[in-house]
């Protein structure tokens, strides 16, 4: 039920994107670029559950973060972005969510000092678009931060233009599924 598509860019970096096959609705998307020493780096998730380590690893016996920590996380509907950060038990009221439009990224406060979080939205960054404080909106329910910003109309369009090009292209495992050995 998931297309994955990678691309290859020409400055070293890639790109892994996974899409829901029914909705076409972006599942995730994470980037890599080479290290310094010419080798592959770490994926890093802009969309979707962060990737988490093996269970059982070395480093994930030694020192964990507290389950009841903030989780941040991006969540992209068809006409939104969404993100949602949850383990916040504070009311709706105590939120504050603002636009920094020297700074080009999204600030979410609290009355009582307890959480502050900057975040920044690279599809506007890519698109060279304008941060809006008009299309962002908030929710909070059973202790989770929801946060939408509404997608600009260059942004659906391009999308919509994606999606046509995806759909032409023919699957790298779209065969019989027969393993052929000599």
């Amino acid at each position: 039920g998931i297309r994955k598509i990678h691309y290859l860019f020409e400055d070293g970096k890639e790109m892994a994107e996974e899409y829901d096959v029914k909705s076409g609705q972006l599942v995730s998307r994470k980037w890599r670029e080479k290290n310094t020493f010419g080798g592959s780096g770490k994926w890093q998730v802009e969309v979707g559950e962060p990737i988490s380590p093996l269970l059982g690893a070395v480093e994930s016996e030694l020192i964990k973060e507290s389950s009841s920590n903030p989780v941040f996380i991006r969540k992209d509907t068809l006409s939104s972005f969404q993100w949602r950060i949850r383990n916040l038990p504070y009311p709706k009221e105590v939120y504050s969510i603002s636009v920094e439009k020297e700074q080009r990224c999204c600030v979410i406060r609290t009355t009582n000092k307890k959480y502050y979080k900057k975040f920044s939205i690279p599809d506007l960054d890519r698109y060279q678009l304008p941060l809006d404080a008009a299309a962002l909106s908030f929710t909070h329910a059973n202790n989770t931060l929801i946060i939408t910003y509404q997608k600009p109309k260059e942004i659906l369009a391009a999308e919509e233009q994606l999606q046509k090009e995806l759909k032409k292209i023919k699957a790298a495992n779209s065969g019989d599924g027969d393993c052929k050995t000599q």
